[in-house]
């Protein structure tokens, strides 16, 4: 059974008030909060096992490599990658995203040739390939979304003669749930390389790479209970054998001399520089956790949560939701319009009484633009999120409907 205040109690920062009031957290799609067996791992590393990774031959150096190294091994199984050598270790989805760009986009993408994307997509997975076009003299097109939030069926076809296709599993605005297997087989048949954005799909379902077929897929550890500066790249491992590194450096090199220099082995050609090692050991932690309480339970738990949601905003007059109205076809995050009240003052008063939620363009402005609305006010959803932070919500937007004569 999922019993979420149990969950509630691994979590000290839910335990704390805000202007006198109880937290009401509901802005996970930003970042997670993190129970407290990571932020114990983390700490635990620097009081006992401090030491740079892969460089001395000292046990306090070895035992500290053998940890950091042991999450690769986490994420691998996490996301059902082919092997180890396929998982690169990266801050956040943004410097995934430059990674492929840089590595393998600069190399691969001619003048001419067609890059897709989608209106929906977060920042870090549309600025990037607008730019590589940019620089390449490519093409950059968009696949439209209906009414619904959806992806327009009959612009998947966009696809078909594409060099490189990326997408996002799950919009961070409308919630959707695009379908990537979908995306990334008609990307295959037509012979492109196709990158997933998981940012926010990662830490809501099971995700199995292969299953996907995708070519790359990147999410970030803080939105999945784990530190900030944390994150992973997959890729085929032909594919990255075949890519430049993205950065110079130490650790990534195997020979130097004045005249040239040669690459280390996959994985840590891309991994140049001291990584954040307690970070990424808390990675590891965050995962154990998540496959604690099991991927398909967190799944159920985050869909009943927004279901509630939509029915709750549903109920408030002036409330527009915006993208799918089931929340079988949703992430666990609801985006809404309150009528004749700006979502920044939707945040501010909500925050009077100890409710977090998102307020702005959500890092989606080519979104919202298409929505033809200046921002929007989100909240969002995770595995210690409970029914009432929802009626609390609620409560919380008739006291703004008051302040504001709305």
């Amino acid at each position: 059974m999922y019993d979420v205040e149990k969950i509630r109690q691994d979590f000290p920062i839910l335990r704390e008030k805000v202007g006198g009031k109880p937290l009401v957290y509901l802005d996970s799609a930003a970042t997670s909060q993190k129970p407290k067996e990571v932020i114990d791992a983390v700490s635990n590393f620097y009081l006992k096992s401090n030491a740079n990774v892969a460089r001395g031959l000292h046990r306090l150096g070895e035992e500290a490599t053998r940890q950091y190294e042991e999450v690769r091994f986490k994420v691998k199984d996490f996301i059902n990658a082919r092997s180890e050598r396929e998982v690169l270790f990266t801050k956040n989805t943004t410097e995934a995203a430059n990674m492929v760009l840089y590595g393998w986009g600069m190399k691969n993408i001619k003048e001419g040739d067609r890059i897709v994307t989608t209106i929906m997509e977060h920042h870090s997975n549309f600025v990037p390939w607008q730019q590589l076009a940019r620089m390449k003299k490519a093409k950059l097109d968009v696949i439209d979304i209906d009414a619904d939030g959806k992806l327009k069926e009959d612009e998947l076809e966009k696809i078909m003669g594409a060099k490189f296709v990326a997408v996002s599993a799950a919009s961070n605005v409308l919630g959707t749930l695009n379908d990537v297997k979908k995306i990334c087989k008609l990307a295959r048949d037509s012979g492109a390389v196709s990158l997933v954005d998981g940012a926010q799909s990662v830490p809501s379902m099971k995700t199995d790479v292969r299953d996907i077929g995708c070519d790359f897929l990147a999410f970030s550890g803080h939105k999945m209970l784990a530190p900030f500066g944390t994150g992973a790249l997959y890729g085929k491992e032909e594919i990255l054998q075949a890519m430049d590194p993205f950065l110079y450096g130490s650790e990534m090199i195997h020979k130097v001399t004045v005249e040239e220099s040669t690459w280390n082995d996959l994985p840590h050609r891309f991994e140049a520089g001291t990584p954040v090692v307690a970070e990424t050991i808390g990675l590891g932690v965050a995962i154990d956790y998540m496959k604690k309480l099991g991927m398909d339970n967190v799944k159920r738990h985050k869909e009943d949560v927004t279901a509630y949601a939509l029915k709750r905003l549903g109920e408030v007059n002036g409330v527009k939701i915006i993208g799918p109205k089931n929340a079988h076809e949703r992430a666990g995050l609801v985006a809404f319009e309150l009528e004749k009240v700006h979502p920044h003052d939707v945040a501010a008063i909500l925050d009077d009484s100890g409710i977090a939620i998102r307020s702005g363009h959500h890092c989606a402005m080519p979104l919202h633009l298409r929505l033809d609305i200046p921002a929007s006010s989100r909240a969002s959803f995770h595995v210690y999120t409970k029914k009432e932070e929802i009626d609390a919500l609620i409560t919380g937007l008739e006291k703004v409907k008051m302040v504001f004569g709305a």
